[in-house]
Formats: C-alpha cells, structure tokens, sequence
C-alpha cells in the first residue's frame, strides 16, 4: 500500500516535505501536494515536525540486558524509570521477567524514534524480543571508537528502506542537544510508534 507521509521539512532535502512509501522502500521524495497529486490513491499521514532516518541506540545491549523496565502496574512499588544496580539485583530476575522487560524497553526505544539497535544480546529472551520486534540489529563499533551521542541509521533517499521517525522540532536539523518529542516511528513502512 502506497503511503504520503509529510512533514513540516525532511532532513537532507531542502524543500520537501514528504517521502512516499511502497511496502518498506521510500519510492519517492517531495513535495505533498507533488506526491498527492501523482498518486492519488496513496493514504496521507500528516505529521508536526522533522522527518529524519530512524535513530541508532548505540547503548541498546546495556539498556535492555542491564536493566529492568518495570511494567506499568508495578509503577506504586518500583516507580517507571529502569532500574539498574542494586535494585536490579534484588528483583531476582528470570529468563521471563527479562524477556518483558526487554519488550517495554524496545517500546521505550521505539517512543524515541529508535530503528535500529546494537548488540550483541546474549540473554536468550532479550534476544527474542528484539528479534520479535522487527528493530535492525547493528555491529557495535570498534572497541575504542568513540560513540557519537545522535546516530542516523542510514539516509533518506528513493530506494532505502522506509526507517524514518519525526520530531516535533522547529527547524530543518536534530542535535544531541536538542530534547525533542518523537511524534512517530516507521519501521520497513510499518507504523510502529505514534504520540497520542
């Protein structure tokens, strides 16, 4: 199915505002009224913000195997930030328990624009719900190489696979710096995460 997903700007292309979408490849970039106009069937997603490739999560194998992810209902006891350290310690974690709190994780990781992630994931439920989740698994860099704080998975361009996510951010650039608020999240063209 054929998808116009526009945008306030996209990064890289000055001037448009919408990347077309067929299955999981960007077909297409330009301008909405340009794409709407030549596929007039296409649904239409409109979206505050800036388009950008999907974020990279350099530090995912720590994230989701070195952390818990308390489940919304355990909020009272554990409150919703992940818990590490001595607090993970005392949970007495199982093969089960991991693979749940890596799924609320990835979800976590989803809600930031997160496409892709890095391992390697040894704990064999962790590495099921990643696989599960249709998130692209990365080599880690070189030991010694320094990690940048805000990494693109690839480039938006006609043919790439449709990893996109927006932020609501003013402006036609993302910096480490910025906070912004991830409106929506593709994944192989599928919508994966949308702000309510």
């Amino acid at each position: 199915m054929l998808t116009i997903h526009t945008a306030d700007a996209v990064l890289g292309h000055p001037g448009h505002q919408a990347v077309l979408v067929d299955g999981g490849r960007i077909v297409a970039i330009g301008s909405p009224e340009g794409l709407t106009v030549t596929h007039l069937r296409a649904r239409v997603r409109r979206w505050p913000g800036l388009l950008t490739p999907g974020l990279r999560e350099p530090a995912a194998a720590a994230l989701l195997q070195a952390a818990y992810h308390p489940d919304p209902r355990e909020a009272a006891e554990l409150g919703t930030e992940p818990l590490t350290g001595d607090e993970l310690a005392a949970l007495g974690m199982d093969e089960t328990r991991w693979g749940h709190s890596a799924r609320r994780g990835l979800q976590r990781l989803l809600s930031r624009g997160t496409t892709a992630v890095t391992g390697p994931f040894e704990r064999p439920a962790v590495r099921t719900a990643v696989t599960r989740s249709g998130l692209r698994v990365r080599e880690p860099a070189p030991a010694g190489d320094p990690v940048p704080e805000l990494v693109y998975d690839g480039e938006l361009k006609v043919g790439s696979p449709a990893d996109f996510a927006v932020f609501a951010i003013k402006g036609k650039k993302l910096t480490p710096d910025d906070t912004p608020r991830c409106v929506a999240t593709v994944l192989g063209g599928r919508l994966l995460y949308r702000r309510a």
